[in-house]
């Protein structure tokens, strides 16, 4: 096996139709993630894309697009903001990683949602979980009714919210669509203001991801984009979720509602009104994303595995992810604080060395996001 590391201008348009092909077996797209499109936005907005070409015996077998190792840790393309990651391929399990790794420079594979077999990875800590998909078909209504059948109990109470809504602010209703931008940007301030309240990394206040989101909302209506879905109640603004499409699939991303309207659920009632709408855009499939066991479950058809974990070879990488490990192994029976506090450091330091490849906004974020 041969592994070649070129940078994305460099993927001829035969490749793309390749690397697109094998992202839909037998027809299928597994996820807008995997496709070329989404590796092309986010290397626009970020310089450190690359895409390593994997060869036997002359032909291409895979693609891995992935960020220039930093520390020695490479990461999938857009991880940890991307929801599916992997390896495209025909066949990835035949594909052995680590050579992968180390002609992209690194010593460490750190991975949050890999799509294939987590075995022939020989990954380190690795756990699966599932991404909730809801198989909707050519008929929103119908496909509600019929999870409506098997939760009885939770579709009373959306409907009693929805009731609720109606009575106190006017109309539901879901639009999907945001041609001049004021739900993004309204779904923008509340994220951000949930991060701060929450005491996590915000995201949205890295450049590189405004660009990549803002790339995609532009895009609205093309095969590959962004999709804004605004709930309203009356004339007030009640929820806003941003998702990625591409085929016959929408995945949910960034969902954010108005705090003081937390009561009518306003999430599941503009998830309620996606379902409904999104065959008349040619959608057949929603991807809820992992997490979210609790409601997911009354929507979910089936769940597709996704991996977290990491790949180790010898290196500093290696050697300082195994250094953490240790760390937290000694202190995670000292009762209180005191004992998380090595894994929370880990794992905040993980996310902003993965949004902030440069060292200095690195620290900066780091320390920001501590002190919250």
């Amino acid at each position: 096996m041969r592994t070649k590391i070129v940078s994305i201008e460099d993927i001829s348009p035969s490749q793309v139709v390749q690397w697109n092909r094998w992202a839909c077996p037998n027809g299928k797209l597994i996820s807008p993630y995997l496709r070329f499109e989404f590796a092309e936005t986010v290397a626009r907005a970020r310089p450190d894309v690359r895409v390593a070409v994997i060869e036997t015996a002359g032909k291409t077998i895979g693609f891995f697009p992935h960020h220039r190792a930093h520390g020695g840790i490479v990461r999938p393309i857009g991880a940890p903001m991307s929801d599916y990651q992997g390896i495209i391929a025909a066949d990835p399990s035949v594909i052995d990683p680590k050579p992968v790794v180390r002609a992209a420079g690194g010593s460490a594979l750190v991975f949050d949602n890999w799509h294939g077999p987590l075995e022939p990875l020989d990954a380190h800590n690795a756990d699966t979980s599932g991404s909730h998909v809801a198989d909707i078909g050519t008929d929103g209504a119908d496909f509600l009714e019929a999870r409506r059948a098997l939760h009885k109990d939770h579709f009373k109470k959306t409907a009693r919210r929805t009731r609720a809504a109606e009575r106190d602010f006017g109309p539901v209703r879901v639009t999907l669509g945001d041609p001049e931008g004021s739900a993004f940007r309204a779904l923008s301030t509340w994220k951000q203001n949930q991060y701060r309240d929450t005491g996590k990394l915000n995201v949205f206040g890295i450049d590189w991801v405004q660009t990549v989101l803002t790339d995609l909302r532009r895009r609205e209506g093309q095969e590959f984009s962004g999709l804004t879905a605004a709930l309203w109640f009356g004339d007030r603004l009640a929820a806003v979720e941003f998702g990625l499409v591409a085929g016959d699939i929408y995945h949910s991303w960034f969902p954010a509602y108005d705090p003081e309207l937390s009561r009518y659920s306003p999430g599941l009632l503009l998830l309620h009104g996606l379902f409904e709408q999104a065959p008349a855009r040619g959608i057949r499939r929603v991807d809820l994303g992992t997490g979210g066991d609790h409601y997911k479950k009354h929507y979910a058809s089936h769940a597709v595995p996704l991996g977290q974990g990491r790949v180790l070879s010898p290196g500093l990488a290696a050697l300082g992810i195994r250094t953490w490990e240790l760390a937290e192994q000694t202190v995670e029976h000292v009762p209180g604080k005191i004992g998380a506090l090595p894994g929370r450091l880990r794992r905040r330091w993980a996310q902003v060395s993965a949004f902030q490849p440069q060292l200095a906004p690195r620290l900066a974020s780091f320390a920001g996001s501590i002190a919250l």
